[in-house]
């Protein structure tokens, strides 16, 4: 039996001397690791907020696919950064390093802990090191290359850019079609590679003294809770949410429906897939996106790890992690 409690501490705000130090916790991990309901508690912790990172959860009317919170753990705890554009408007890591740093800014005001909590790492990234110079984007060519993709397919705009940026050919994988096309646009706008101006900035700014905590389970567990959780979803209206999606005219090469979930169901209500295909698809797409994020945070470097066990409770690794965050802030000055 767990019985872990939450330590007790004198004050749940920053000092002022914290928060000239500009600190940040973020938790990351993978998709179904348990992040959201151990986030809640942290930030229950702490009296603060739930600053999201994740790509999908900015969509409005994308509730059951993206997984957000709960109505219950919104009313316990503010969530920032969801439901901010339509399906069928642009949403960069750009745009939301700026919604998030006015969040950061605000939480500071009020001496409070800025809480991030998403498995979008590019969001993650560019939140803690800034941006590199490339161009903007170009409306123009970016449809001009999804033309090309959606004529030819992905396999093309790879070979293309394996062409043109090896080094960040290898670091994509192929049917990744916004990071392809991301490349392919800077090359043609710049004559340069994405590579190279990446490796000009390095993600170097350091903008945030961080704290960043990882959440991992071991991979059987993982896959379990991955398919319990899409098989929840398909009881609970997504293919009612997908429907409702395409009737209101989002397209399905549009970036937001080309998302896990509302792909594999659109396919299924266009008849190129039984439902149980439709389901095996979905679970199996779900399991190497896993695999991706998890790729993708190995390499960077910083993060604390922390492996949940199956039988631990979320209040238990809630208390570890508000552990770790204690020792954290004692480090940038005297509490209160």
């Amino acid at each position: 039996m767990d019985m872990m409690a939450t330590p007790a501490r004198a004050t749940c705000r920053l000092s002022e001397t914290q928060v000239r130090f500009r600190p940040v916790v973020v938790i990351v991990g993978p998709t179904a690791v348990g992040k959201s309901r151990v986030a809640v508690e942290v930030a229950k912790a702490f009296e603060t907020e739930v600053l999201t990172a994740d790509s999908r959860q900015v969509y409005r009317g994308m509730d059951v696919g993206t997984d957000k919170p709960a109505l219950q753990e919104r009313q316990a705890v503010p969530h920032r950064l969801i439901d901010l554009v339509n399906p069928d408007e642009p949403f960069n890591a750009g745009l939301y390093r700026r919604q998030a740093i006015d969040e950061i800014e605000r939480l500071y005001r009020d001496c409070r802990l800025p809480l991030v909590v998403g498995g979008t790492g590019l969001y993650v990234r560019t939140l803690l090191k800034g941006l590199c110079d490339a161009p903007q984007a170009d409306p123009i060519v970016r449809a001009a290359l999804r033309q090309e993709a959606k004529d030819h397919g992905h396999d093309r705009l790879y070979a293309r850019l394996v062409d043109v940026d090896p080094v960040a050919a290898a670091r994509l994988h192929p049917r990744d079609e916004s990071k392809v096309i991301r490349a392919l646009e800077v090359y043609q706008l710049s004559g340069r590679r994405m590579s190279a101006f990446q490796e000009e900035h390095r993600f170097a700014e350091r903008p945030f003294s961080a704290l960043i905590i990882g959440l991992n389970r071991d991979r059987a567990t993982l896959y379990r809770r991955i398919e319990e959780r899409i098989d929840w979803q398909l009881s609970h209206g997504l293919i009612e949410e997908t429907k409702q999606l395409l009737a209101q005219g989002y397209q399905r090469d549009s970036a937001a429906m080309k998302g896990l979930g509302y792909r594999q169901v659109a396919e299924h209500l266009a008849g190129e897939c039984d439902v149980g295909e439709m389901v095996l698809r979905f679970k199996r797409d779900t399991r190497y996106f896993s695999k991706r994020q998890m790729t993708w945070f190995r390499k960077e470097p910083g993060i604390q790890w922390l492996t949940i066990q199956e039988s631990e409770s979320v209040q238990h690794t809630a208390t570890q992690v508000i552990g770790q965050v204690d020792r954290f802030l004692a480090t940038l000055g005297n509490q209160g």
